[in-house]
């Protein structure tokens, strides 16, 4: 099984260690991994903003650089279903097909691919569990709580095999962080204020950390937390399940 490690452009430039602990996790969880290092943006920012139309070179670098692959996963829920929904290729529409279905969110990918329950761990932390909207409401990774239907949630269920963390309830657990790519351009006051309330929940049962499965949330999050000098700390999902050292 040939993995693709599609890591997303903020992630490449302001978290590699999120990019290095989803490498090293596949690694130890049995999978042959390569990183394309010709791969850039997705083309997700330039579709955000109605521009999608200028982001044809962005497929094109993309199926380039995946093409062979067996399946291509990615530590961002975002990026993972801009792809899915979006990859185009006018010259070879059936292959742009073919990969769309192949693109994995990484807890995604673990659980429904690999088929994954739990990973063993260790990390003593009292932890809230951000959801994100893409991966909740379009990849589905749990259930949406307004929804009279069964519980599921598949970040949980692999952070359930890591002794000693604490995963915490939220009064919200849904709510958007405000985020939204471009959304924190074009509505910075809305945006800021939403991330203030998802902070504010995070510190009222009294976190060490917020995770999640998607950087650019998280991102968001720790820009509000550095702003109000909170002592919470942001941790991508892969870190904790790769064992990081605290």
């Amino acid at each position: 099984m040939k993995i693709g490690l599609f890591v997303p452009c903020y992630v490449d430039q302001f978290y590699p260690k999120v990019a290095i602990a989803t490498y090293e996790l596949l690694q130890k969880l049995g999978c042959d991994v390569s990183f394309p290092m010709k791969q850039t943006c997705c083309g997700q920012p330039m579709a955000n903003s109605g521009y999608e139309h200028l982001s044809k070179d962005c497929d094109a670098n993309f199926i380039a650089n995946f093409a062979e692959f067996d399946y291509v996963v990615s530590p961002s829920g975002s990026c993972t279903l801009h792809v899915k929904d979006h990859l185009h290729d006018e010259k070879n529409e059936q292959l742009a097909l073919q990969i769309r279905k192949r693109v994995y969110e990484l807890t995604e990918f673990i659980t429904d691919i690999l088929k994954i329950e739990k990973i063993e761990g260790n990390f003593p932390h009292r932890v809230g569990l951000h959801q994100s909207c893409h991966g909740q409401r379009m990849l589905h990774l749990s259930q949406m709580s307004e929804l009279n239907a069964p519980f599921f949630s598949k970040p949980e269920q692999l952070l359930s095999g890591i002794k000693g963390l604490e995963l915490v309830s939220l009064s919200k657990k849904d709510e958007c962080c405000g985020f939204g790519g471009t959304f924190c351009v074009t509505e910075e006051a809305i945006s800021a204020k939403m991330g203030q309330d998802r902070v504010k929940d995070h510190e009222n049962q009294h976190v060490e950390y917020i995770t999640g499965y998607d950087m650019s949330c998280l991102m968001h999050l720790e820009g509000t937390l550095k702003r109000q000098k909170s002592p919470i700390k942001i941790i991508h999902i892969a870190e904790i399940l790769n064992g990081m050292k605290n």
